[in-house]
């Protein structure tokens, strides 16, 4: 009884970790809160944008996969011009944490892209992910050519298709218009805080989570 109590304890202490709490507790640190320069890209490279709750996880997921060279943490989907991250933080601009992935289509396709975008969080919960909730969480895939709308629409019919979720994907499907390069004390931010509350409880199991889904794409090591 008292080890049932005691994962119990354990269990609630962790559900009240949210991003919220964790940037509260990050206010002392010295950061870099310039925006972030967007890598050049490469020939014979292309370049696909997403949201899917915090971005420190979602960012870490997608370089994980072989062909990624880079994902940046951002923001994309409102309409003010060059938002900070407490004004999304405080859904002020509209905007949704967002990452930016720079890729090789002949390694890694777009459609694989896609369903790694559905494996890397929940599609199908509302203006939230786990514990952290509100429209800057929202799940998103901004498509830039007419393919490509149809090639995530072809994915989540897939993925309802599966009864994996009770509920259906509630993912927005909208045109690309621009995406703002997070701060750089946001980049790589998983792999710079491995002991942080936050990631730990949150991040760290869908990372892992993650891995196992797309276990034949990941690269070498991972």
């Amino acid at each position: 009884m008292r080890h049932f109590l005691a994962l119990l304890l354990v269990s609630l202490l962790l559900s009240c970790v949210t991003k919220k709490s964790a940037d509260e507790n990050n206010k002392s640190d010295v950061k870099d809160t310039s925006p972030a320069k967007l890598p050049e890209l490469k020939p014979g490279e292309a370049v696909a944008t997403f949201a899917a709750g915090c971005f420190w996880c979602i960012e870490e997921e997608f370089e994980l996969l072989r062909g990624v060279r880079e994902a940046v943490s951002g923001y994309a989907g409102g309409e003010q011009e060059n938002p900070t991250y407490e004004q999304v933080g405080n859904n002020e601009t509209g905007h949704a944490e967002s990452v930016q992935v720079y890729y090789d289509p002949k390694i890694i396709p777009y459609d694989t892209l896609v369903k790694a975008f559905l494996y890397a969080h929940d599609p199908t919960t509302l203006n939230r992910q786990g514990p952290d909730v509100g429209t800057q969480y929202r799940s998103v895939a901004f498509y830039r050519t007419p393919e490509e709308k149809v090639s995530i629409e072809a994915a989540i019919k897939r993925f309802n298709a599966t009864g994996e979720h009770h509920d259906p994907v509630v993912t927005q499907v909208v045109p690309f218009k621009v995406f703002y390069p997070a701060e750089v004390y946001h980049q790589g931010y998983y792999r710079a805080h491995p002991d942080e509350a936050y990631i730990v409880s949150v991040s760290e199991p869908k990372v892992n989570k993650f891995k196992k889904r797309m276990a034949d794409k990941l690269k070498a090591g991972q």
